[in-house]
């Protein structure tokens, strides 16, 4: 429920000093994989874990006069270093190398709580869809009265959506967790390729096959067009809500706590503010993912366009969706069900919405196929436009078993049961 739910969890990721932890944690593997390899004495990585600390303050005064933070970065543990130790630190690294691997475990770190909301909201769905597995409900198609459906049913939908969702988030996630340490260009010109691996290993992260000065940027770009997709699916059934709730369908609401108000003006109005909060949230998360997509495009073996975008669009898009999917379970969790409304929508103009059983009956007549799709289209638009009654007026072309037969829901929910076997629910 969005009353438990904190952000604090998820922006500390993306605060100063988790970034410089990061940094400090990929060089401190840098050296301890050397120190494996029999490349350093297991003395050097002893002395500087034990004595390399950063300061945030003190690493901004740096950065005033360097103009580069990994370099102030740099400087700062340095003081606290000895100096026998510190030649050490960074020794044949670039600045990416330790940037991008550090931007792999903040999103490690990240990757964990949405995986965690995800569950939580596929878990609200599941419970959802098995309580009203059979509760009646019109389906609708452009918007307009289709056939009988259940709500169970189209809440399976959104559960497909977000377990589809859910892979691909994790199929992005593979992706994006690559580490590199292959020097200025990527070539290992002052280190060895054994190094990277041995350190990948030990942060648990996958190597880059290959690196320029950066790890390409279509793997970031693929992970920022998952949470997307994300979003996307968020929005679709907060667009649903919001459709389902609106004063002449009143099939749910959202939940209305004690003292809410709906409006300043009309004390009457229980707005469905949240899905229409979440439908816009999604689209600043799209609108970031494009940036990442325009991030790939890079010259030659690097520059730092994608710096500055990055700085911004992977906190925001992380907070963002996990922000998201707690506010979409507090609705999930809360919503109202107005299962008399539903079925008294699927009932409207007499039936209108058994038109495709009636017109099936009358081929049995004898009909072609034209002559039953006129006969059923005239008399069900005369109750349409007429505030009349569909079954009234199909009565004549049926007889009363046919009719009943035609008018029964249950027919329609015969395979729900194997549609929910699927989700093995």
């Amino acid at each position: 429920m969005i009353e438990r739910y904190s952000r604090k969890e998820m922006a500390s990721i993306w605060e100063l000093d988790r970034k410089f932890s990061c940094y400090l944690a990929v060089e401190l593997a840098v050296i301890k994989a050397q120190v494996e390899l029999g490349n350093f004495d297991s003395e050097v990585y002893d002395e500087i874990k034990k004595t390399a600390k950063f300061d945030v303050k003190r690493i901004d005064e740096i950065e005033k006069i360097t103009k580069h933070d990994l370099i102030a970065f740099l400087e700062n543990v340095n003081e606290n270093v000895d100096r026998k130790f510190s030649p050490y630190i960074h020794k044949g690294l670039t600045s990416s190398d330790v940037i991008d691997t550090a931007l792999a475990l903040q999103i490690k770190d990240a990757s964990i709580i949405i995986n965690k909301d995800l569950d939580s909201v596929i878990e609200a769905v599941k419970s959802l869809a098995k309580t009203h597995k059979y509760t009646v409900c019109l389906g609708r198609s452009h918007g307009m009265a289709a056939e009988v459906i259940t709500f169970g049913f189209k809440l399976l939908n959104l559960l497909d959506n977000l377990l589809r969702a859910k892979e691909r988030f994790n199929f992005a996630l593979k992706e994006v967790l690559t580490g590199q340490i292959s020097g200025p260009c990527g070539s290992y010109s002052n280190i060895d390729p054994e190094v990277e691996e041995k350190t990948c290993e030990i942060l648990n992260l996958t190597p880059a096959k290959i690196s320029t000065q950066v790890i390409s940027r279509d793997r970031h770009a693929f992970y920022l067009q998952t949470l997307s997709l994300i979003a996307s699916v968020i929005e679709s059934f907060s667009i649903e809500i919001r459709h389902l709730s609106r004063f002449e369908v009143a099939e749910v609401e959202e939940g209305f706590s004690k003292g809410q108000k709906g409006s300043s003006a009309m004390p009457h109005k229980k707005n469905p503010v949240a899905s229409e909060n979440l439908s816009g949230l999604a689209r600043i998360i799209r609108s970031n993912s494009l940036a990442a997509i325009e991030n790939i495009a890079l010259w030659h073996e690097r520059d730092i366009s994608h710096s500055s975008v990055e700085r911004i669009i992977f906190p925001d898009s992380t907070i963002l969706i996990d922000y998201m999917l707690n506010r979409f379970l507090n609705v999930i969790e809360n919503l109202v069900v107005n299962k008399k409304t539903m079925v008294n929508n699927t009932n409207k103009y007499g039936g209108i919405i058994y038109s495709q059983s009636c017109l099936l009956k009358l081929l049995n007549h004898g009909l072609t196929r034209e002559e039953s799709y006129k006969i059923v289209q005239k008399e069900a638009l005369d109750a349409y436009s007429n505030q009349g009654n569909f079954k009234e007026n199909i009565k004549k072309h049926l007889s009363q078993e046919e009719l009943e037969e035609c008018f029964n829901e249950e027919k329609y929910l015969k395979n729900i049961d194997t549609i929910f076997a699927r989700f093995n629910l």
